[in-house]
């Protein structure tokens, strides 16, 4: 067990990430993507994604072991600004930092030839680029094609935290996450393969749902990092990620198809931009030609634009009748979005520790050792 010890001031500092973060799935969609449990939500994700990838698998299997520790670095807070944001950060990874977690993967772990720069923590510049490139190239094939689903459904996520604390407060909040974490103040316990405890000591806590996570939360393995908690969605019997049906893709084009997918419950056409991934202008002209068609609605809120769904729109896009209702944003297991305005099981590090040290940055399944 996780034991995570808040005072008045680490609960006057807990937060939500303010969206899904990008590196932070990419690595643990590399755990799922090599497990052969839960095929059932993750089977169809993984055909699909196995049929775009090449050698990325075999290059970052030694940085990312199936089970346990994995380095802090892989996960920069950056994540939650964007993909290349992140990818930047982790370029810029001083080579003692390099060298220091490295060190920590499991005794006897081969690296290739082109990994030990950064294990030797000299000349780390070429060998990096090429981590950055593969982890990009994996990002595009595993990631980027369902960042409209994955993002809706964790913005739901944050809507049911959002309108807990709006009802109960920060205990509200607290005790509104999934089972694997019980709030019996002042300690969150959290199911963890193996015994620690965190303390915050005011540094505050940032709460991450991640799509990808699996069974128990990650954190990091250094303490000294601020201190993070990424926990799994709650996901439904079903294929937790499915590209857009074909008849809708045919009927309205893929963009169009990606962005009536990524406006969920609700969007600005900011943030429809950034999920679809094309230009602002390009979502806006998008939005208009759905919303002329009477797919969607568009409400302005000062300076913005909010865009929703019409019946209509939600049944084209989930294939029901138009009686059926849009996703509720703050449903814990829906796809809608929906966000509180104000976003990893096991720990990056699960196995690691001494007293007062949280679980680790690498993304485990099961104990870090």
């Amino acid at each position: 067990m996780l034991r995570v010890h808040f005072t008045s001031v680490d609960l006057a500092r807990l937060r939500m990430a303010a969206r899904p973060d990008a590196l932070w799935e990419t690595i643990l969609s590399f755990h799922r993507l090599r497990e052969k449990q839960a095929e059932n939500i993750f089977g169809e994700w993984r055909s699909q994604t196995r049929a775009r990838l090449h050698s990325e698998p075999r290059l970052l299997a030694p940085l990312v072991p199936q089970r346990g520790y994995f380095p802090d670095f892989l996960t920069p807070s950056e994540g939650v600004i964007g993909v290349e944001e992140a990818m930047e950060a982790v370029r810029a990874t001083p080579a003692e930092r390099l060298r220091t977690e490295i060190s920590r993967l499991p005794a006897g772990r081969a690296l290739p030839a082109w990994m030990r720069p950064m294990a030797d923590g000299e000349g780390t510049d070429r060998a990096l680029a090429r981590l950055v490139d593969t982890l990009r190239d994996y990002h595009r094939a595993a990631i980027a094609p369902y960042w409209p689903h994955l993002h809706a459904r964790i913005e739901a996520d944050r809507a049911a935290r959002g309108r807990a604390l709006l009802d109960g407060g920060v205990d509200g909040l607290l005790t509104s996450l999934p089972a694997t974490m019980r709030w019996r103040p002042p300690v969150l316990e959290v199911d963890y393969p193996v015994d620690r405890d965190l303390y915050l000591d005011g540094r505050g806590l940032l709460l991450l749902p991640s799509f990808f996570c699996r069974r128990t939360p990650v954190t990091f393995h250094n303490p000294a990092l601020t201190p993070v908690l990424v926990y799994p969605l709650d996901h439904a019997a079903g294929p937790a990620l499915v590209t857009p049906a074909r008849s809708l893709v045919k009927l309205v084009g893929s963009t169009r198809s990606a962005v009536l997918q990524g406006i969920g419950a609700g969007c600005t056409t900011s943030e429809l931009a950034r999920r679809v991934g094309v230009s602002l202008a390009s979502a806006s002209q998008h939005a208009t030609v759905l919303r002329d068609a009477g797919l969607l609605v568009t409400l302005r809120q000062g300076s913005a634009v909010l865009h929703t769904l019409t019946p209509l729109g939600i049944a084209l896009l989930r294939g029901g009748s138009p009686g059926e209702r849009p996703p509720t944003p703050g449903a814990a297991g829906s796809g809608g979005g929906g966000s509180w305005a104000g976003r990893p099981a096991a720990s990056h590090a699960t196995d690691r520790a001494e007293p007062r040290q949280v679980a680790t940055s690498g993304t485990v399944p099961s104990p870090r050792t």
